[in-house]
């Protein structure tokens, strides 16, 4: 199955662009950072505890890096209901950080509110394809063993 859907891409104002996914999560829309250089999706940990209270958001012995810190204290959760489009994410870990400092950056730029970074974890997964041209990402999943039967035959 392949799943194309639309890109955003924001200027950060003489620092670049950052391309922007719509998600679903919780049944409920939000905005994420596409983020090639993060090696895993990480979500803001007020917007997650907010849009479901009841997530188990456990503390972790890593600390992170980047995002504009040396370190920072990290979190995990098991995310089991993420959409990117049409596209059913399998249940992953995901990191659970404090991100406001983007939050606040964005806002001051007028670009909106995100609820974390799509990382290398998914787009590797689902075989990203990024079009800046054409603002947007492409995701694949394989062809059940049956299907690929089917096809054969035909």
């Amino acid at each position: 199955m392949i799943i194309s859907v639309p890109l955003r891409i924001i200027d950060l104002h003489d620092d670049g662009f950052h391309p922007l996914v719509e998600i679903t999560l919780f049944g409920k829309t939000f905005i994420m950072v596409l983020d090639t250089g993060a090696s895993k999706t990480a979500f803001d940990q007020t917007m997650l505890s907010e849009a479901n209270e009841a997530m188990n958001i456990l503390a972790s012995d890593k600390l992170s890096t980047g995002l504009g810190t040396t370190t920072m204290e990290s979190f995990t959760a098991t995310v089991s209901d993420l959409f990117i489009g049409e596209l059913p994410v399998a249940e992953f870990e995901a990191a659970v950080l404090d991100l406001s400092t983007i939050n606040v950056a964005y806002g001051q730029m007028g670009h909106p509110t995100v609820l974390g970074v799509l990382g290398g974890d998914i787009l590797m997964k689902y075989k990203a394809v990024i079009d800046y041209g054409k603002e947007v990402l492409t995701l694949k999943t394989r062809i059940s063993n049956k299907r690929k039967a089917l096809h054969i035959q035909k």
